[in-house]
């Protein structure tokens, strides 16, 4: 049986999603991995579902590359923002609830084909430190690194061996090699959980970057613009003194429908 798809790039991440408002078809942790497989499937970093919602426009669930469910995605959610209103849900704002909770997405530009998209994020009232390295949950764990040169950095090997570092992190972690540039300004590369390689950008770790650059060097900033390999990214927030109680953060970057199309899963 054939099945609709829209594939979806949010900075260099790019995710296959599905309207199954009106489908009884269930995707498996095996064809997930398949339709993301990028010589024999479709390839993306993940998929995305869009069901209905009681409680909102739409609800998403998000699925990583291997084919594990994942409880938010940052870049994920601006695409699936951007495809909701595609579907015609929402207005210029799109609501919408992961297993992270509940997210309201702001379309600051937007037509048939691309967009730009403002997500609002989960609060942060928590973050870890060890030996260089510090960790928090922007909807999905993240590990954090300051480097002199994000370039040099073996992200594949360091970030593989960090996010399987089940002492420290028994759940893994995604893993964000992050240099400062300025004001208001870094660099980052991430090896991605889920992907188990390095992606082109990355929405929560952006995120949890940005927060924890505020806490340890710059603490009067409230926006940082993250330069990541897929393009740019940017994040605003509110803070108490302590730079403990993170609010109101936005994630902010464009987001673009690549193409769409017929898969038979019975083929893959």
């Amino acid at each position: 049986m054939q099945t609709t798809f829209s594939k979806y790039e949010g900075t260099g991440n790019d995710f296959i999603l599905l309207d199954m408002r009106h489908s009884a078809w269930v995707p498996d942790r095996n064809l997930i991995a398949r339709l993301c497989d990028r010589h024999f499937g479709i390839g993306a970093d993940g998929v995305m579902t869009l069901l209905s919602s009681d409680r909102a426009d739409c609800s998403m669930r998000y699925y990583n590359a291997d084919g594990s469910p994942g409880e938010m995605c940052g870049n994920g959610g601006r695409c699936f923002a951007l495809y909701a209103h595609h579907l015609g849900l929402g207005n210029e704002y799109v609501r919408f609830d992961s297993l992270d909770g509940m997210h309201e997405a702001r379309l600051l530009e937007a037509d048939d084909r691309m967009g730009r998209i403002e997500l609002g994020m989960i609060d942060v009232d928590r973050i870890e430190s060890g030996n260089g390295w510090w960790f928090l949950n922007t909807g999905v764990p993240h590990y954090v690194e300051f480097c002199e040169e994000v370039s040099r950095v073996d992200v594949t090997g360091r970030g593989r061996a960090i996010r399987y570092d089940t002492r420290r992190f028994p759940n893994g972690t995604n893993v964000n090699f992050v240099q400062l540039l300025g004001p208001g300004q870094l660099k980052m590369r991430t090896y991605e959980r889920g992907v188990e390689a390095e992606t082109l950008a990355c929405g929560t770790g952006a995120t949890a970057a940005a927060l924890v650059a505020c806490r340890l060097f710059q603490p009067t900033c409230r926006q940082f613009d993250i330069a990541v390999p897929g393009g740019r990214l940017s994040v605003a927030f509110e803070c108490d003194d302590t730079h403990t109680h993170f609010r109101h953060i936005r994630l902010s970057g464009a987001a673009r429908r690549v193409f769409e199309g017929r898969v038979d899963p019975a083929n893959l």
